[in-house]
């Protein structure tokens, strides 16, 4: 063989591995879409997914879920995936931690969440998700449904938890204990900016599609709160959205363990869980 023939031969077969390699690096790198339904877990003002990892430990030692991998979001909303969900998860659950963990423009947290359920949806091929939160985390929710609501092409909300939610306002801005009364439809007697804004909700919230949980404390010491939510403000939520979600129940934590932050480290709310989301 002459050596421009060899040479020729060479280039033809070294392009073909290259080819051929990069196809079956393609096939195997790629993710596979994962069919069941993932849940987000959302933590509160200050905090991080360490408040989450009680509840998704409790989860996944029950043998409901066999995949936690955490969605970690920097403060101009870029989202890294820590660990990957493997085809056959079963319920798998995903921690979402925000970097700007103070931040309390809702919008710009609600926005950092379709962040994530974008990046889970390109990633894994997602349909459908389930969202709990806890107190600030509920925010995040609620303005994520009020800015994205309409949005077809997202992932299906099916079910959403609400725990120690302050839709109306947290004891000492703006809400007092004992001060704040709901009327019989649910309404405050008074609206304060957010809640002002997320009366939109009334009409843009899924119709008869998420099955909805309010999950709220009652330290019982006389200020119908949980020390920093007064349950009139949790309970807000129900003339937002009660009407148009396909159910809607409350459940009240009393005594201590009732208290803001016991809520997501409480074996009674973690049992609530997984009857909810799983019927477990």
């Amino acid at each position: 063989m002459s050596s421009k023939k060899y040479l020729f031969t060479t280039i033809i077969v070294a392009l073909i591995l290259i080819v051929f390699g990069s196809q079956v690096h393609t096939a195997y790198s790629q993710p596979t879409a994962v069919k069941s339904t993932p849940t987000l877990f959302l933590h509160g003002w200050g905090s991080s997914v360490h408040a989450e990892q009680q509840m998704t430990n409790s989860i996944k030692r029950a043998g409901i879920s066999n995949s936690i991998t955490q969605a970690l979001v920097t403060p101009k909303g870029q989202v890294k995936l820590r660990g990957h969900i493997p085809a056959n998860a079963h319920n798998p659950i995903i921690e979402v931690g925000f970097q700007d963990n103070r931040n309390t423009n809702f919008h710009q947290d609600g926005c950092w969440l379709k962040n994530v359920i974008v990046k889970l949806q390109r990633v894994y091929h997602i349909k459908r998700i389930n969202l709990v939160g806890h107190s600030m985390g509920n925010m995040a929710i609620v303005y994520y449904l009020l800015d994205n609501a309409s949005q077809k092409h997202l992932p299906k909300l099916e079910r959403q938890v609400n725990i120690a939610g302050h839709f109306d306002g947290v004891l000492g801005e703006g809400d007092r204990p004992n001060r704040l009364k709901l009327n019989r439809q649910g309404r405050p007697d008074h609206l304060d900016h957010n809640y002002q804004t997320l009366m939109a909700l009334r009409q843009k919230y899924p119709r008869h599609q998420v099955r909805v949980l309010n999950i709220f404390g009652d330290k019982k010491d006389g200020t119908h709160s949980d020390g920093d939510v007064s349950n009139a403000s949790a309970q807000s939520l129900r003339y937002l959205i009660g009407s148009r979600a396909l159910s809607y129940q409350e459940i009240k934590i009393s005594g201590r363990n009732g208290q803001h932050s016991r809520l997501h480290e409480n074996k009674q709310v973690d049992r609530i869980l997984m009857h909810f989301l799983w019927n477990k």
